[in-house]
């Protein structure tokens, strides 16, 4: 028999099976084989079809992984082996295929691990999230605090769950989690005033005593858990397997990430301090009627009130009731709280779903519920809680067993009925019938005399005779039992009312009212809101059964997946398998029922379409019709639709297998027909090239031996005919040069014989007359005779000045010389030129600083000179006297001597006799001028006129020559008349003097006159006159060539100190050229004293500066010695400006004379009618030009003048800001420039006066300007960074230089003689960095001409010609040559520093050093010094190919430009000029028929895209016959709907393009900006407003004649073609409405935008920035940034709207000449947007690799980590660190030795600083400098580098943050990130704490100031929480590290 008993094991369960329903052995023994055999084997996860059994380990095992995470994401059920996160992923995946909720039922007793499951199931879900977002990990930080409150350990679960819950977590469409909410069911409060034997408390009150800060202990006045009774009741306060310490950190770390304040912890604390110090508390009974203290919680506790008919009574009660009540407070504390903390978690993670109906949310529950328990003593909480087991036994059985068997006997389906264990029983006795146990309890709990008693006799009455119910074993016995489906538990009903009540007393309720607690007043809100209202409150079973039911109602909606945890022991052992155990467990659990029906049944259902469609790929059939198939296969649907869990997942795999295969077939044939297509075009194109190869090589063939023949023949014939001829040209050739030889010759011949002949007879006559001479005197002789003409001469002398004495003597007292020239000049004031009278407008301020210097003695001949006369022309000045000159060509009998009478006519032969007229006139001025005629006597009335405006002059001049006086004039100063007033009669009558010689234009005639009347003038008066009036003449104008040598020779012998002066003046006005308007009277006082003249010139930094100079003075040489004086080395740009009045000009730095303008403003003043000598003209330096490449780190002093001349425009207006913002941001840097960090009002009123303008003020008041400035101050980036106050001039410079280009240009005025069509041909063309700008008289651009569309220019004359690729253009221009100049030295400078040049030709090149490429691409220069210009090579890149090599310099064009150039250019370049001259015809042609071509407009687009136009009757009633609305015409009125049809109804973008365009006014101001964020801004979030953005702006640039509006309207839609393009239906009536309008500038950009935007990027996530809305407000279509590097360079990049980060990364490195730019990206600084380019990962660096990046990036960047302490050193190498770091500050230099104590900071670690002395610093320093060798600043540079890279924390980026998530670290610690990992490092001691590996971190998120990193095992992984406010910093580094990390790690 016993053999008979036995059979054979099936083979499966000989090692166990995944899926227990392939077991052979189905029956219970099999069932738990297969459990135990797994176990053994750490296997603890088994299916059963889709239900999950888990057995719990009490163990880790590596199941838990990041890389287990990806295993078994996105997998099929049963497709790898069982784990907890299939079920998770299988939730998933169902989710998102079948759009409908699931939820997940975790079922088992206590101990079995559903709580560990459930964490498991959030963890994969958040990980398969993948969004790394806060709100995950708040999800995940809410176990801890629920774990915290709700599990204490019990005697069968170290962490068991003393509440149910059931987390809602919601997804977005996408996957991603956005929120959760979490429902509790039931706590179990009366744990926290009892426990059992060896069971604890919650966690909370153990984490709280053994976590918590001594101080906090203290003032809680807390201690052990062994001194409150609430925490020993069980005898345990301890459990193995916790550390409590850790859990209450990761405690508080969790309340941080769930937001919880520091307020919130705390109060949390105090009650739960509270309840413990309760606990403590106890009652003794009194005989006296329980008198105790009056104080409120004593009372509270010890008395009870109630009311009766009449009045308030108060009952004392036993000690008993008090310790009950005090007991049922705590739990109602406790129970509250843990509400509240509930509900504080879900406002932290839970996201209301939006009001729009359309939006679907997602969601996954997670049900973990108390398990089944049954204890030696089972109260009221054990019968709720197996009551709700009750219920999810039954939605288990519905689900597996019921609805499975009534749904195949609807479908007729040959079943067999398989039993299973129904509780529907129970729970009818429970909760469903009537009189059911839980309505019993309630209804005697509503009793006020009800007792546990009467109940339990109720309970025996109603079911004492059911099988269900088990009644007590006598009347006195309070236990009764219930059978339920894991076995019958005993019930004590002792407290069941009481409990169920769940009641506080009114005392106790008052008390929390008057309770100051703001905490616990919430967590009693409910209570304390019913106003004092009596309300019967709901029984705790009636909550727990609602709540119960809504949970039953959730879980049905969704579909549900079951996880059963099965518990192996009792004993909380690993690889412990109690049979009996867990044989019972599968029992009740129905595990066996659920096989037979799951290997039996078929659990998977989809409708026939729904199947058919998803498994029709595998039918063999190509075809596959629905309706058909549904007719012919109507039987065979039952069984295909409902299918076996097994089938489901093969069938999925299967269809995944055929849907990649039929990928593969499709890519097939598509890659196929591809390259077949391909191979055909080719093999055709091939067939052609060999065809024509083959026709021409053949022809080539057949002609090559005729021409071979024919070459022979003709050779042959070419050669005799040739010979023949050469012998004929020969001959011909001896003839004629023979011929020619001997004519010339002759000629030669006949010539040297004139020569000789004449030669001779001249040296003959020199001899005879020497001969002669020689015979009468000898050598002393001759000397006797000179010395005694001499002695005759003198004694003449002797006579005549004793005549003339004696004729004086008459007078009172003799006049000498000196004295004689003070009274001719006695009306001069003394004075320095340029300090008279009030200063001009606008410079008054600079009068008021202005410190002079005293004039300096300067040798105006040491000035350079244009050109002087050569100092062998001096020699031998004997031959030319002036008597010998008047001989020779004075006319008629005029003599060289001086007479006093008129002439009667001029000394010179003059053709035209109105000069001949003139001549005599002047004749008669110089005449009254020396004296030697007496003054006329002037007719009444005419006193006060100088001969300028006196009849007398224009009478006695031709009239012609009066006209001559306005060639010498300024535009601005006219000849008006002269006020006299307080100017002396002698003045006046020199002034018209002066007037009348030098306004004519006989200089020659002039000089001769005057050297006349000096030669043998008696008259010493007369003759002192006419010397000075020879020295004025001598600075105003030149002689002629034929004059000068004669007037050289007549100085020599001019009185004492006049001779040597005016030689000087002569040789300086020869040098600097003719004057163009009178002396001024500064050139009188000078002449007085025979000195240089003294002018001040005013610097923009308020210096005055007096400086000598003469009548020939140019602008260019006042500028050199300014620049000079001042240490300027920048000088160009710099000019001389002149202000009189309100009128300011610049005369340049060129040859401009002084002193003509110093005459104009004399004779400006002379026209106001005030007196000359008190002009109160000025000279001011200032800048008036930048080079393109000006640097201003070049010179300092250039760069502080510009800055001053720059602040002072923004006072007075000369410079002005679009916004407001820009001027208080340079006022903000002027105010760091002034006064430092120093933030004081006065000095903020002091910025304010020095840079806001006088209307702004009066616009705003001066306290708003003064906040707006200190506040930009305050948080100006520079302050921080205590950057040079020499940099952030250096910035106001460069701004100003980029915004004013036209403030800082040099003008001239021109006319057209030729070129190109221009709206006016007379304008002004003003050159300036940016190019060549032509301007109307308002200042209108007519044209404007960047650099490298200039080709060239020439002069010729006053007119000059610029060659441009628009056209040449020939301008009229009195400074034509200064124009040429300056062009060629801007294009000239700009092609030696460019970097890009256009290909002439094509080279193609095999060589590979070689550069190929085509005729006009763009080739970028690289230096190279191996190619060099000189040897005709140059290395270059082709921007097409990207590939580098030689380049011929024949072959290329440099184009003069420093950026990249624009398409436009290169399409110029590229194009013939007969080309370009066509284009520029059809632009002029197009543009005069402008009005005949119509455009192309969205008419066409709109019949089919737009919505209907609006009916307005009222327009209708005026207006009858009235057109329709035209929808895509532009309108003045906004829009009251969008255009398309598709968003009708929404008109949220109405009208802002008209706002913006200007087509619509508004009362409110908006800046361009507002107005873009909000046309551009929701279409960038919402495609389907892009096309409206489009059509809105197209519709308002159609027939819109407004100008204005029109350039808006382009660009707007410059910058939408840059954010995103059209629609496909839209796309190409975009490209025809642009392509219509080419001849506008933007087009062509507009075009070239939208095919980048089509092809090469993503639409933009963000409306357009400020710097492109200013670049194309400014009509330019180049957008430049600059770029800082951490060695404090700068550089400027363009950019444009495509251009990605890694495109600037790499054209910075390429520019930089980097090695490589991987590792470097780019950081913005926020607050002023300020791009830095530095090096972010330091992977696989290596000093020395790359010389470049180590001194730009690596050492700069890695130098403040040194000196802030973040490296371990020893003292050695900071000692040799820092004489590395002084040899690279200061070189070579030892003498800066004495400077180590004070820069010690910059050479040591600043927490090593006290290590030593300063002494021994130093002197440790400087022996190691010593010991090093000679090296450069860029060695030592390298060798800091190499000694820190052998540092295991080189290159690190390092986090000081706070950590709160261990409390065995400090609070403060340091995180680095390297290669090797996150490191945790000691701040103070350095050692590092911990490193974690990039493999082990498992997840990382982070909030707003936190960041969190899990570490290891998913289960019991470390966790790191941090505080620090650089967590998008941290996070970004730690993302890249992890990426590039794995990215290694699959490539390996």
């Amino acid at each position: 028999d016993k053999e008979e008993g036995f059979r054979p094991m099936h083979p499966t369960s000989v090692n166990g099976v995944d899926d227990m329903i392939r077991l052979g052995d189905l029956n219970e023994a099999g069932l738990l084989r297969n459990l135990l055999v797994r176990h053994k084997d750490g296997i603890i996860y088994t299916y059963t079809g889709s239900i999950l059994v888990a057995v719990n380990p009490y163990q880790l095992l590596p199941l838990y992984t990041t890389e287990q995470v990806h295993l078994y994401t996105d997998r099929r059920l049963g497709e790898l082996p069982p784990h907890v996160f299939a079920i998770a992923d299988s939730c998933f995946f169902n989710m998102r295929r079948n759009k409908k909720d699931q939820c997940c039922v975790i079922s088992g007793e206590s101990g079995a691990g559903k709580t560990e499951s459930t964490k498991l199931m959030l963890q994969f879900l958040a990980a398969v999230s993948g969004q790394h977002s806060w709100i995950e990990q708040q999800i995940l930080e809410a176990n801890p605090i629920l774990e915290a409150f709700g599990n204490a350990k019990t005697i069968r679960n170290d962490n068991s769950s003393r509440f149910g819950k059931y987390i809602d977590i919601n997804f977005t469409k996408g996957g991603a989690i956005e929120g959760a909410k979490i429902e509790q069911y039931l706590l179990e409060k009366s744990r926290v005033c009892r426990q059992a034997p060896e069971e604890r408390n919650y966690h909370i009150f153990y984490c709280m005593l053994m976590g918590m800060p001594a101080e906090q202990k203290k003032i809680l006045s807390l201690g052990n858990a062994s001194e409150y009774n609430y925490l020993t009741m069980g005898n345990c306060t301890s459990c193995d397997g916790r550390d409590d310490i850790k859990e209450y950190a990761h405690f508080c770390s969790a309340m941080k990430i769930l937001m919880f304040s520091e307020n919130d912890s705390w109060e949390i604390n105090k009650l739960l301090a509270a309840i413990l110090h309760l606990g403590n508390v106890h009652f003794e009974g009194r005989d006296q009627g329980g008198e105790v203290d009056p104080k409120a919680l004593e009372k509270s506790l010890t008395q009870r009130s109630f009311m009766t008919s009449r009045e308030s009574v108060t009952k004392p009660l036993t000690s008993a009731q008090a310790m009950d009540g005090k007991d049922a407070f705590v739990k109602a504390i406790y129970g509250r709280l843990f509400v509240w903390v509930v509900g504080k978690i879900n406002k932290a993670v839970f996201k209301p779903p939006p009001e729009d109906t359309k939006y679907v949310r997602q969601s996954i529950g997670l049900l973990d519920i108390f398990g089944f328990e049954n204890f030696n003593k089972n109260s009221f909480e054990q019968l709720c809680i197996n009551f709700a087991n009750e219920q999810l036994q039954q939605f288990f059985v519905k689900h597996v067993f019921k609805l499975e068997q009534d749904e195949y006997a609807r479908e007729n389906i040959v079943w067999k009925h398989i039993d299973y264990n129904d509780n529907q029983r129970t729970l009818d006795v429970l909760a469903n019938k009537s009189l059911n146990i839980l309505a019993l309890i309630d209804e005697e709990s509503n009793f006020p005399k009800g007792t546990d008693t009467t109940m339990i006799n109720k309970m025996n009455q109603v079911h004492g005779k059911g099988d269900v119910y088990v009644p007590p074993k006598n009347n006195h016995d309070t236990q009764f039992g219930i059978q339920h489906f894991a076995g019958v538990v005993h019930y004590d009903s002792k407290g069941f009312l009481e409990k169920n009540r769940d009641a506080l007393s009114t005392d106790l309720i008052q008390l929390v009212e008057k309770s100051s607690n703001k905490m616990l007043k919430q967590a009693f809100q409910n209570e304390l809101s019913s106003n004092g209202e009596i309300k019967r409150a709901p029984t705790l079973s009636g909550q727990f059964r609602q709540s119960l039911d809504a949970l039953m109602k959730t879980l049905t909606a969704c579909q549900p997946y079951f996880i059963r945890c099965i518990k192996p022991n009792d004993f909380k052992k690993p690889m412990l398998f109690d049979r009996d155990l867990c044989m019972r467990q599968l029992r009740y659990s129905g595990m066996m029922e659920t096989i037979r029906i799951r290997k039996a049944g078929y659990p998977i259902r989809y409708t026939f379409d729904e199947f058919l469609e998803r498994y029709r790929v595998l039918l063999k059939s190509s075809l596959c019709d629905p309706k058909v198939v549904r007719r012919n296969v109507a039987v065979y649907i039952v069984v295909v639709v409902i299918v076996v869990d097994f089938h489901d997942t093969m069938l999925e795999l299967e269809r995944m297998k055929e849907l990649n295969e039929k990928a593969l077939l499709i890519q097939r044939v598509l890659r196929g027909y591809k390259y077949r297509r391909q191979f055909l075009r080719q093999r055709s194109s091939a067939l052609v090239i060999q065809k024509n190869w083959r026709g021409y090589k053949g022809r080539k063939l057949y002609r090559l031996g005729f021409a071979r023949l024919q070459a022979k023949v003709r050779a042959r014939q070419l050669q005799h005919h040739y010979q023949q001829k050469r012998v004929a040209a020969v001959r011909l050739q001896a003839q004629t040069r023979g011929y020619l030889a001997r004519k010339e010759w002759q000629r030669k011949r006949r010539a040297v014989i004139l020569l000789q002949t004449n030669t001779r007879g001249m040296l003959a006559r020199k001899q005879v007359k020497k001969m002669k001479r020689d015979t009468f005197l000898s050598a002393k002789e001759r000397r006797e005779e000179e010395l005694a003409a001499l002695e005759r001469q003198r004694r003449l002398h002797q006579v005549l000045q004793q005549k003339k004495e004696k004729e004086a003597s008459t007078q009172s007292e003799s006049i000498t010389a000196q004295e004689m020239v003070d009274d001719i000049f006695g009306f001069l004031p003394n004075m320095v030129g340029g300090q008279e009278g009030q200063a001009p407008a606008g410079f008054k301020d600079l009068e008021k600083q202005g410190e002079r210097t005293r004039p300096e003695e300067v040798d105006l001949d040491d000035l350079p000179m244009v050109e002087d006369i050569p100092e062998e022309d001096y020699d031998d000045l004997d031959e030319y006297s002036f008597s010998k000159f008047a001989s020779m060509y004075f006319q008629g009998a005029a003599t060289p001597t001086h007479v006093r009478q008129r002439l009667r006519q001029p000394l010179l032969y003059h053709e035209d006799e109105g000069d001949v007229v003139a001549s005599m006139t002047v004749w008669w001025i110089i005449l009254r001028f020396m004296g030697d005629l007496p003054e006329p006597k002037l007719v009444q009335g005419q006193g006060a006129r100088g001969l300028r405006g006196s009849n007398m002059v224009n009478n006695s001049l031709d009239p012609d020559l009066a006209l001559r006086q306005d060639r010498r004039l300024s535009h601005m100063v006219g000849l008006d008349q002269v006020s006299t007033t307080g100017v002396s009669q002698q003045g006046k009558k020199h002034s018209r003097i002066m007037d009348g010689i030098f306004f004519s234009f006989f200089c020659y005639e002039i000089y001769c006159q005057i050297c006349k009347q000096l030669q043998e003038n008696g008259n010493r008066s007369s003759f002192y006159r006419g010397w000075i009036l020879l020295s004025i003449c001598l600075g105003i104008f030149p002689p002629t060539e034929r004059f000068i040598k004669f007037l050289q020779s007549f100085i020599r012998f001019g009185p004492m100190g006049y001779a040597p002066y005016c030689a000087k003046r002569l040789r300086r006005t020869v040098a600097n050229g003719v004057r163009g308007e009178p002396p001024s009277w500064l050139e009188l006082e000078a002449t007085k004293s025979k000195k240089p003249i003294a002018v001040s010139v005013t610097l923009m930094d308020s210096r005055t500066i007096s400086l000598p100079v003469d009548s020939s003075s140019t602008s260019k040489e006042i500028c050199q010695l300014l620049s000079e004086k001042v240490s300027l080395k920048d000088t160009f740009g710099f000019s001389l400006y002149v202000a009189i009045y309100e009128k300011v000009w610049s005369l340049g730095s060129g040859r401009e004379h002084v002193m003509d303008a110093i005459s104009q403003c004399e004779q400006e003043v002379k026209r106001k009618g005030g007196q000359e000598q008190h002009a109160p003209w000025r000279l001011y330096y200032r800048k008036e030009i930048f080079t393109p490449w000006h640097d201003c780190k070049e010179d300092s002093v250039s760069t502080d003048l510009i800055y001053r001349q720059i602040i002072r425009g923004l006072r007075f207006g000369e410079y002005k800001c679009d916004k407001d913002d820009d001027i208080v941001q340079l006022s903000a840097k002027h105010f760091y420039v002034q006064h430092g960090s120093d933030c004081s009002l006065d000095n903020a009123k002091t910025v304010v006066q020095d840079c806001i303008n006088a209307s702004l003020l009066e616009a705003k008041t001066q306290d708003k300007w003064l906040q707006m400035v200190s506040t930009a101050h305050a948080q100006g980036p520079y302050i921080n960074s205590r950057q040079k106050a020499a940099g952030v001039k250096a910035e106001v410079v460069d701004y100003a230089r980029q915004k004013w280009p036209l403030f800082f240009s040099r003008f001239f005025e021109a006319a057209k003689l030729s070129g190109p069509a221009l709206p006016k041909n007379k304008f002004i063309v003003a050159i300036n960095w940016t190019g060549i700008t032509f301007l109307d008289e308002k200042e209108r651009r007519l044209l404007q001409l960047s650099y490298p569309e200039v080709t060239g220019g020439k002069t010729f004359g006053q007119s000059v010609s610029l060659l441009t690729l628009k056209g040449d253009f020939s301008l009229n221009a009195a400074m034509a040559g200064n124009i040429a100049e300056l062009v060629h030295m801007f294009l000239g400078g700009l092609r030696e520093r460019s970097q890009y040049a256009v290909a002439l030709q094509e080279v193609n090149q095999d060589d590979p050093t070689f550069l190929s490429f085509k005729k006009g691409e763009l080739i970028v220069l690289i230096k190279d010094d191996e190619l060099t210009v000189g040897r005709g090579w140059i290395k270059g890149k082709n921007e097409r190919t990207g590939k580098t090599g030689a380049v011929p310099i024949d072959a290329i064009l440099v184009l003069p430009t420093l950026t990249k150039p624009t398409n436009e250019v290169m399409s110029l370049l590229n194009l013939s000029p007969d080309q370009r001259k066509s284009i520029m015809a059809a632009n002029q042609k197009e543009t005069g028929t402008v009005e005949r071509v119509a455009p192309v407009s969205l008419k066409e687009f709109s019949y089919e895209y737009f919505r209907q136009p609006i009916k307005d009757v009222n327009r209708q009633v005026i207006s009858k016959n009235v057109a329709p609305e035209r929808l895509w015409v532009k309108s003045r009125e906004p829009i009251k709907q969008p255009l398309l049809k598709k968003l009708a109804g929404n008109s949220e973008l109405s009208h802002r393009a008209c706002l913006y365009m200007g087509d619509y006014p508004t009362k409110q101001i908006q800046s361009p900006l507002e107005l873009t964020d909000q046309i551009f801004g929701p279409a960038t979030k919402d495609e389907a407003l892009r096309d409206e953005i489009y059509c809105q702006i197209m519709k308002q640039m159609t027939s819109n004649n407004n100008r204005f509006s029109l350039e808006q309207g382009w660009q707007l839609l410059w910058l939408c073609c840059g954010l995103f393009p059209p629609s496909q239906s839209l796309l190409k009536h975009t490209q025809r409405f642009l392509e219509s309008r080419r001849r506008e500038p933007l087009a062509p950009d507009c075009l070239q935008r939208l095919q980048g935007s089509l092809r090469y990027m993503k639409p933009r996530k963000l409306p357009p920035h400020q710097v492109e809305i200013d670049a194309i407000q400014q009509n330019s279509t180049q957008i430049f940034h600059k770029v800082h590097f951490p060695n404090d360079m700068e550089e400027i990049f363009e950019v444009n709207t495509s251009t990605r980060i890694r495109d600037l990364c790499q054209t910075i490195s390429t520019k930089l000449q980097l090695v490589s730019s991987d590792g470097f990206s780019i950081f913005v600084k926020t607050p002023d947007k300020v791009l830095f380019f530095m090096r972010k990962l330091w992977f696989n660096v290596s000093p020395g690799r790359d010389l470049e990046a180590d001194l730009i990036f690596h050492y700069p960047q890695e130098l403040p980590k040194y000196l802030r302490g973040y490296h371990r050193c020893t003292k050695e190498d900071m000692v040799n660190i820092g004489a590395l770091l002084f040899r690279v500050k200061f070189n070579n230099d030892k003498t800066q030795f004495v400077l180590i104590p004070k820069m010690l900071k910059d050479l040591v670690p600043n927490d090593m600083l006290k290590a030593m002395s300063t002494t021994d610093w130093q002197k440790n320093i400087v022996a190691a400098y010593n010991k090093q060798a000679s090296m450069t600043s860029e060695e030592a540079s390298l060798a800091f580098l190499k000694v820190v890279c052998r540092w295991p924390t080189f290159g690190c980026a390092f986090f000081e943050v706070k950590q709160t998530s261990d409390p065995n670290f400090p609070d403060i610690v340091r995180i680095a990130i390297s290669k090797q990992g996150v490191s945790i490092i000691h701040p103070k001691t350095k050692d590092v704490l911990a490193t974690h590996p990039f493999n082990r971190i498992a997840n990382w998120c982070s909030g707003s100031t936190y960041f969190h990193i899990t570490v290891g095992n998913l289960v019991k992984g470390n966790k790191i929480l941090c505080e620090t406010s650089l967590v998008k910093t941290f996070i970004t580094v730690l993302f890249v590290c992890l990426f590039l990390f794995f990215l290694l790690l699959t490539c390996n």
